[in-house]
């Protein structure tokens, strides 16, 4: 690693000038990308059919091939040790630095959601729309518009400075970070000389608004599994013994009951907050980017974003139990449910799941069998804002936006990036990203503002030229 330290200058004006138009020009050509990424159902969830990744990361693959920065382009995959299988599909490009020069490592996600319910999109998900000043679509946002951020970037940086670059940059586009990067920490042991980098850009994360940019300094951690209760040994008729005997859904309700106070507070025994000062957001602001119909309450206590970016929270995600159409009147035997718990930072994941299978296992209503399975874990994380790197992405987040990024912490999960420190721990490690508070991602009508995009490309090309200019 190269020692950086000097003062943080603004860039040269010249150069931002030239990029700025090389972005400009090429920006019509990085939104056709994107659409034709989105295109492509890239779920890399287990139930949908992996040819998809295979054929997105083929995709990213000549995208960065295109860009005539890299020295070797390849798809590669690496082993999921627990399954006994690889995981899907990551893009790994690569640039040798010139001696004395620093490297970036440019991180994004080409895999995406599933697409839900597909009535409650305005338009089909896979097919990119553009309505007003968004581009619409499953992936336009998270992480397909990241994706083409890096690529824009470079391209711009290789026809402004062309064979004069000589930063070493290194891209590598993940094929499963939406079912939980579980093959991340072996690909990154499997490609550390090819990986390893001074400053490592996760652009995979939210900006202030659409017009202010954000560098995220917190992450809340994860901890999700599947939990299923058990009363019966099969089902039986609901008016012959309801009420004498308790069926899975009720046990299930009552314990998921007990996770929340009266206030929407989590109320598992355990489970931390961190202290911190956060900007304000009002409940009014809460209600318009949530969707919250009239009448109903936010939930919890403290400011908003100390809500948001700070405390822990549960959600239950999804439900396998007998449809309403399907319903018959029987007693449920067994009831399964996928928990989502966000984690604040300060705590570690594993101890967050021992406070919640603690307070699940202990004492279940009515005697009920509880088992849990299927469990990922994400450590929370908190950047380090003294480092030069962060000057840098600030000055040249100022530059590209035209305003002063702010420092935010966002209530999603990026579990992989501990492993980032754990096998890089001298790296410097900024995360941005391409979304807005109104990008919906992982929701129906998911969407990427296309001036936010512009912006993003810019900043970070900017940020590469600065780079390269250290010496």
């Amino acid at each position: 690693m190269t020692d950086l330290q000097h003062p943080v200058e603004p860039s040269d004006p010249r150069t931002v000038s030239e990029l700025a138009e090389a972005v400009q020009g090429g920006l019509p050509s990085a939104i056709a990308d994107l659409s034709d990424l989105v295109r492509i159902p890239s779920v890399s969830w287990q139930a949908f059919d992996p040819a998809h990744v295979q054929t997105s990361a083929e995709a990213v693959a000549a995208l960065a091939e295109g860009t005539g920065v890299f020295d070797e382009v390849i798809i590669s995959r690496a082993p999921i040790a627990e399954h006994g299988v690889d995981g899907q599909p990551a893009v790994l490009a690569t640039r040798a630095a010139r001696p004395g020069r620093p490297t970036i490592l440019l991180y994004a996600h080409h895999d995406v959601q599933p697409p839900g319910d597909e009535a409650r999109w305005d338009s089909p998900p896979f097919e990119p729309t553009v309505r007003g000043d968004r581009l619409y679509g499953r992936g336009a946002s998270d992480d397909k518009a990241g994706v083409m951020s890096h690529i824009a970037a470079l391209r711009a940086v290789h026809e402004v400075l062309g064979d004069d670059l000589g930063i070493g940059v290194n891209l590598f586009i993940e094929g499963e970070e939406e079912f939980g990067s579980r093959s991340f920490a072996a690909f990154l042991e499997q490609h550390k000389a090819e990986l390893e980098a001074d400053v490592i850009v996760v652009a995979d994360s939210d900006n202030w608004s659409t017009t202010v940019p954000a560098i995220t300094v917190a992450l809340r951690g994860n901890v999700t599994f599947r939990l299923t209760v058990k009363t019966l040994s099969h089902a039986s008729h609901s008016g012959m013994l309801g009420g004498a005997v308790p069926d899975a859904m009720m046990a299930m309700v009552r314990l998921l009951a007990g996770l929340h106070d009266d206030d929407g507070s989590v109320a598992v025994e355990g489970l931390t907050s961190r202290d911190a000062e956060v900007p304000d957001r009002s409940d009014a602001e809460l209600r318009e980017e949530a969707g919250l119909l009239d009448g109903v309450t936010p939930v919890g206590r403290g400011p908003v974003l100390s809500r948001l970016w700070s405390q822990p929270s549960i959600t239950v995600t999804g439900i396998d139990a007998p449809s309403v159409a399907n319903a018959s009147n029987t007693l449920s035997p067994e009831v399964s449910v996928r928990i989502s718990a966000r984690i604040a930072p300060g705590q570690t994941a594993t101890d967050a799941y021992e406070a919640l299978r603690r307070h699940l296992m202990t004492s279940p209503p009515f005697g009920a069998h509880v088992e849990i399975d299927d469990v990922d874990l994400g450590n929370p994380f908190l950047v380090d804002t003294s480092g030069w790197a962060l000057q840098e992405a600030t000055v040249a987040m100022t530059e590209g936006w035209g305003a002063a990024p702010v420092q935010t912490g966002i209530g999603g999960s990026i579990p992989f990036i501990a492993d980032l420190v754990q096998t890089f721990p001298t790296a410097q490690i900024l995360v941005t990203g391409v979304e807005d508070p109104d990008t919906r991602a992982h929701s129906p009508n998911e969407s990427q503002h296309l001036g936010v995009f512009h912006r993003a490309i810019l900043s970070e090309a900017i940020l590469v030229a600065r780079l390269n200019a250290r010496g």
